[in-house]
């Protein structure tokens, strides 16, 4: 049933046949998931029609992976939607958005692709809902090789805080809202990423790194006096702002609260936490302040307030980590605790995404191939996850064990 539903919307009976096949080749037990690996390993298939598929076959991905989210969202009622970006090494430079950039799998600047990606979670589930392969401005400032690449005429370099606001934007078309939002603070620290979130109507938990300015929440500005001379003076604060990390030290470690978020592998996950309100400072938040204050002659000098969550874990001599939410500060601290650590459901995804089911094995080069490559691993890790959700979900069809007698299928 799972099967015959992702991939209503393609519409040959062949393809849907060759995706039943591709699925089946990536839960199949086998080191390597790429093409030739798994048509050995299924005695149904034709290697050369699965290439064709993956890599040439016009079939849209966005229809199925609409599918699967709407089938996770319904399964999992996910708490949090967790926003991250994951990296594949890659040698040469012809496979689609290659480049030498940061590539979390090695830790160090690499030659590799990265993709952006959007995930439903709670504590005991998760599954991508939608991705975005980043395209570096070396690639868009070179149509001849996005051309060769078949990266799409539209397809222009953005910011990979812009890719995931455009990811978020298609799931709501397709009537999906994230219940909050959660990220690590390669999208925390941007204030368009965060303004775009609020624009949106979404409720964020968005990690920092501690070097953010702000102000304490009970300052208020004061009118200099005009010197007569120039344009009038505006409104400012009469203490510059200071880094989060030195406003929690202020406050200090007595008055933070204990939390247990849950049970992890090795006992109880526990640890103090302080939640603040504070101003966010610096230039990007001052220019948004005053465009949302009528332009920077009209704007009364306040900058708004935001809910910083820190966490100071016991015997430490400073915070390890912040958050920052535009959620009330009288929520309670155990949902914000439980919301922003609820990110290591991430690294369960991508381990099993990608040891598992080969989401980094796809050898193709091209745009269509990989969109192809990553949404049947979706599909592929969305059937395992609501099989332990629900051990009664009908399975696809396994690999028959006998030499078949048939025609190859796929």
């Amino acid at each position: 049933m799972f099967v015959a539903d992702v991939f209503a919307s393609v519409p040959r009976r062949d393809q849907r046949a060759k995706g039943e096949c591709y699925l089946r080749g990536l839960m199949l037990d086998g080191r390597r998931k790429s093409i030739q690996p798994m048509a050995e390993r299924l005695p149904d298939a034709d290697m050369q029609a699965l290439q064709q598929f993956v890599n040439q076959s016009p079939w849209d991905p966005l229809p199925v992976r609409q599918r699967i989210a709407e089938w996770l969202s319904e399964s999992i009622a996910p708490e949090v939607w967790v926003i991250d970006d994951v990296s594949f090494p890659k040698c040469g430079k012809a496979s689609v958005g290659v480049a030498r950039q940061y590539c979390g799998a090695v830790g160090k600047r690499a030659n590799c692709q990265v993709a952006v990606s959007v995930h439903a979670a709670t504590d005991t589930a998760s599954c991508p809902l939608q991705w975005q392969l980043y395209l570096p401005r070396e690639w868009t400032d070179e149509p001849d090789r996005c051309r060769r690449a078949g990266v799409p005429d539209d397809v222009v370099h953005q910011e990979k805080w812009r890719l995931a606001l455009g990811l978020l934007d298609t799931l709501a078309q397709w009537q999906l809202k994230a219940p909050v939002v959660v990220a690590d603070a390669g999208y925390g620290v941007s204030t368009p990423f965060r303004l775009g979130l609020r624009e949106r109507g979404l409720s964020y938990v968005l990690a920092l790194s501690g070097k953010e300015v702000a102000h304490p929440e009970d300052v208020e500005p004061h009118q200099p006096v005009y010197g007569g001379l120039g344009p009038p003076t505006l409104p400012r604060y009469r203490t510059p702002p200071r880094a989060l990390s030195t406003l929690a030290a202020e406050v200090g470690a007595e008055q933070c609260t204990e939390v247990t978020w849950r049970q992890g592998s090795k006992g109880t996950m526990t640890s103090r936490f302080l939640v603040l309100t504070v101003r966010p400072a610096g230039k990007q938040s001052l220019t948004a302040a005053q465009e949302a204050g009528g332009g920077r002659s009209r704007w009364d000098g306040v900058l708004p307030t935001q809910t910083l969550l820190v966490e100071w874990p016991d015997g430490q001599d400073a915070p390890t980590g912040y958050w920052i939410s535009n959620l009330p500060a009288a929520t309670p601290t155990a949902d914000l605790v439980r919301w922003a650590k609820m990110r290591w459901r991430i690294e369960h995804d991508y381990r099993e995404l990608k040891h598992g089911l080969g989401l980094d094995h796809f050898e193709g080069r091209t745009w269509r191939g990989w969109h192809h490559h990553v949404t049947l691993v979706t599909a592929a890790q969305a059937f395992l996850t609501l099989r332990r959700l629900n051990p009664k979900v009908e399975a696809p069809a396994q690999a028959s064990t006998r030499p078949s007698t048939h025609s190859k299928t796929c």
